[in-house]
């Protein structure tokens, strides 16, 4: 084992042993030398394994820090449904909580909330997915939202409606309505669209360099990418998301009710 590796072994050891609580500075690294009995570049060739690791983080003139946890989010399959019950409910009962706060157990208060909308048209790949023409207008729907402790969002959400299905309440095509209560299950209620099913399709890849520092992962971090698409009782696709999710953060958790004998 070389020797910054073991130096990095053994601040690792402090940190998870808690001897170095998040949060926490490490000794200022003239110290850190002297206690490794090391030089400077061998030391921060350790540091920098550990900031690679998400261990710690480096602020630039002020020093090293423990790394706090990063809120944990759960995503199961129970979600749609919980959010097709609250979709008919009166707005009161509908702005007491929402889809994050079902996925992380925190509430309204703890959350940074950020949405955009914009006109695009399907390419290929939603045109195909929607089951319409390339070139049929949309509505794209960008949402960002973190913790209020937190600077990198939860996910990436880029969600499609077909523009022309929404338009018929302006309301829908309003960015400053969000974030809107009961989410998107309770906009297509209003315009009389009900939910039969949600198919999710889920893989894993790199993150992109822009995804990366968007999420504030770290190096060997993956990102799962999601792709929900929402069909209505009539069969028609009406909603498609792109989920892009952390991998250090997130959990899947799919729980299937089996019939009994």
């Amino acid at each position: 084992m070389a020797r910054y590796e073991r130096i990095a072994d053994a601040l690792r050891q402090r940190i998870r042993t808690g001897h170095l609580q998040p949060g926490q500075k490490l000794p200022a690294e003239a110290e850190l030398v002297t206690e490794y009995k090391t030089t400077q570049p061998t030391l921060r060739k350790a540091l920098a394994e550990l900031q690679a690791e998400g261990l710690i983080d480096k602020r630039h003139g002020v020093g090293n820090f423990v790394r706090k946890p990063r809120q944990r989010v759960e995503r199961n399959n129970s979600r749609h449904q919980w959010e097709k019950d609250r979709a008919r409910r009166s707005e009161e009962e509908r702005l007491t909580t929402g889809a994050t706060e079902h996925d992380t157990g925190l509430t309204i208060s703890d959350l940074v909330f950020r949405a955009s909308y914009r006109d695009t048209k399907a390419n290929e790949d939603l045109a195909d997915a929607f089951g319409v023409p390339v070139g049929t207008r949309l509505l794209e729907r960008v949402y960002r939202t973190r913790s209020d402790g937190e600077d990198a969002p939860f996910n990436l959400a880029h969600s499609y409606l077909i523009h022309d299905m929404v338009a018929v309440d302006p309301d829908l095509l309003d960015e400053t309505k969000e974030p809107w209560p009961g989410g998107t299950q309770n906009q297509l209620h209003r315009v009389g669209i009900e939910l039969d099913r949600i198919v999710e399709r889920i893989t894993a890849r790199p993150p992109t360099v822009e995804e990366t520092e968007e999420l504030g992962l770290s190096k060997g971090v993956s990102v799962i990418v999601l792709r929900k698409t929402s069909i209505d009782t009539t069969g028609r696709v009406v909603e498609i998301s792109d989920v892009t999710l952390p991998g250090d953060r997130t959990e899947l958790v799919f729980t299937t009710p089996l019939t009994r004998w």
